[in-house]
């Protein structure tokens, strides 16, 4: 009965049996399908279908009206079965609900096997076989998934599947790049960008795609766009493999314009493949520094004791091969390929690497180094917002607007554009008014604009000084509390490095062991398999009863391998897998040592 139903919710929900579509009934009764489905094969008690479906006001008998949804589904789901007969697809344990269906029934499932069947591809070396399982996973997708459901149940996993599908996007196009298929990719990239604006990988993606089709000017063009859209919304820079990248397609770098040989019949190459560029200065066919690395490369590698092994370079280069990436807790940065973390400075204590810092006790006010370059000089940066806001005050807010416009058309920002506009209408209305003014009474409407006039000379300084992106994004980061917050994750940063580079980091240093005494300073990371049950109850942004949930699934299911199978096990809403995600790692538990095992001694039969 159940092999012949089958279930869609990466777009509009619909389901099928035997070929024929279902009618799933009203909005909660298909809400209370998606939660059983999200958890195929597996029960879910009837509180947290409630919680899930009626996140801000639960019904007074939500378990009544649970069993009235259920015995829909039933009828839709099973219509061949008599009323007094149990139901066999959606059944009740005493663990909860269970929906009984193949997982190659529900196009999530298959979507998620599909790119772990990708990923063991790629790491076999078969790259067209890859990108083939890729691509058929991506095409599973109908739209956004769950929507008109609302609650952190399922933005949370609205969020990991669309997570997901990015970076199933970013990978499937590193392929392909590889693979030579420059020009065919610009104009999906072009959508990709206009999609998911700030993730900087497919922006690295669109400039190489469209520098190797000899659209150079466009590629530029392409990265002046998305660094004036980080400096106007956040006051940052472009990361730095970004920055590499067009430094070298300004010098006409023919290294971009390699591509690797094409891959063989097997579907193997034969070449390595380089989809996006190493860093200048890199030698081809030189082995990959330690940095670029993959653990499969370099695995069990101990920890450096000489300074001259330090990890870092200078310029950190992208990964030059076009290994599948999943969003996984190992990563270095938000973007695949994005600027290694320099070490902090400071002394290292003694039984330790010395380009290992020891703790540092973070400055009030201080905002670390981000290791960006900016594309201003940071002195001229001053000067400049000094004179400006200058110019502002001693022309009496009459020079406002020519400081601002000049402003909008270096950042190209519309918004600054239309406020110089602004400043120089008060200006002119007010000089003209004033100045034609024949009365020497003061009248009610002149009164009105030298209040518009004044306003708008208390407000141009200001505005003037906040144009600056770097004191913005400082000012920003006082507000939120971020000085503390930046140093930490810069360390959490680096102790993944750590972990990923030299696994035996974790047992050296203690990272994620806050419950052990320790030297190193990892920013607060928790190694979430191997902690004890009170550092999980502590873990902020957890309930307690969703602690307790934790702890309970991992004695029972074991440990586990991403923040997305954490927050699907365990049904965590959005806003705590936010908070989590910054925190948690997910190491394999260590072996634990078991007594040494003696040969016996052979008895009379020993032959």
């Amino acid at each position: 009965m159940s092999e012949a139903l089958r279930f869609e919710l990466l777009g509009p929900q619909r389901a099928w049996y035997a070929g024929r579509p279902l009618d799933l009934g009203p909005a909660k009764q298909r809400a209370v399908l998606a939660v059983l489905l999200l958890a195929a094969g597996r029960p879910v008690p009837t509180g947290q279908i409630v919680e899930a479906v009626w996140p801000d006001e639960a019904p007074v008998n939500g378990l009544n009206v649970v069993q009235k949804y259920v015995a829909g589904l039933r009828r839709v789901l099973e219509p061949d079965r008599s009323p007094r007969t149990p139901g066999r697809v959606l059944t009740l344990t005493d663990a909860g609900y269970l929906l009984r269906v193949p997982p190659e029934a529900v196009d999530v499932v298959c979507f998620e096997r599909g790119v772990q069947r990708a990923r063991a591809a790629q790491a076999g070396g078969r790259t067209a076989e890859a990108l083939a399982e890729v691509s058929a996973a991506l095409e599973l997708w109908q739209g956004e998934p769950f929507t008109g459901f609302a609650g952190p149940f399922f933005d949370a996993a609205r969020h990991r599947l669309v997570e997901m599908r990015a970076v199933a996007l970013e990978t499937r196009t590193d392929l392909e790049l590889a693979d030579g298929r420059d020009g065919e990719l610009v104009g999906r990239l072009v959508e990709l960008v206009t999609e998911f604006p700030v993730r900087e990988r497919l922006r690295q993606q669109l400039m190489l795609a469209l520098h190797r089709s000899g659209r150079q000017a466009e590629a530029l063009a392409a990265y002046r766009d998305y660094a004036g859209l980080l400096r106007d919304e956040y006051g940052i820079e472009p990361g730095e493999p970004l920055q590499d990248l067009h430094r070298r397609i300004l010098r006409a770098d023919s290294g971009l314009l390699a591509r690797p040989e094409r891959a063989g019949p097997d579907g193997r190459w034969t070449g390595r493949p380089e989809p996006l560029p190493a860093a200048a200065g890199t030698p081809t066919g030189a082995p990959a520094p330690p940095s670029l690395m993959s653990p499969a490369e370099a695995p069990g590698r101990p920890l450096p004791t000489d300074p001259a092994e330090n990890p870092f370079p200078p310029t950190a280069a992208a990964p030059v091969s076009a290994r599948l990436t999943v969003p996984v807790q190992f990563t270095v940065s938000a973007q695949p390929g994005g600027p290694l973390p320099q070490p902090p400075a400071g002394e290292p204590p003694a039984g330790l690497p010395a380009w290992v810092s020891p703790p540092v006790a973070p400055l009030f006010g201080a905002v670390p180094p981000t290791g960006r370059p900016s594309g201003v000089p940071g002195w001229l940066s001053v000067v400049v917002t000094v004179g400006g806001a200058l110019t502002a005050l001693l022309s009496f807010g009459m020079l406002t607007w020519l400081v601002v416009l000049l402003y909008g058309f270096w950042r190209r920002s519309w918004g600054s554009v239309v406020a110089a506009v602004c400043y120089l209408t008060v200006a002119v209305t007010f000089v003209t008014v004033l100045g034609s003014s024949e009365s020497e009474e003061v009248t009610a409407p002149e009164i009105t604009l030298m209040a518009i006039w004044l306003a708008a000379w208390a407000a141009g300084v200001p505005h003037v000084v906040l144009l600056n992106g770097r004191l913005l994004a400082w000012l920003r980061g006082l507000w939120r509390g971020r000085p503390y917050a930046d140093r930490n994750r810069l360390r959490r940063e680096y102790a993944r490095y750590l972990l990923y580079q030299y696994p035996s980091a974790r047992d050296d240093l203690r990272i994620g062991r806050p419950d052990l005494p320790r030297a190193y300073d990892d920013g607060g990371l928790v190694d979430v398999n191997s902690v004890p049950d009170q550092v999980i109850v502590g873990l902020p942004g957890l309930t307690r009863s969703q602690a307790q949930h934790v702890v309970v699934d991992r004695r029972l299911r074991g440990p586990y391998t991403s923040m997305e199978e954490l927050a699907s096990r365990c049904l965590l809403p959005a806003a705590a897998t936010d908070v989590l995600r910054e925190l948690l790692v997910f190491l394999p538990p260590a072996p634990q040592p078991g007594p040494p095992v003696t040969p016996a001694a052979p008895g009379r039969n020993a032959g």
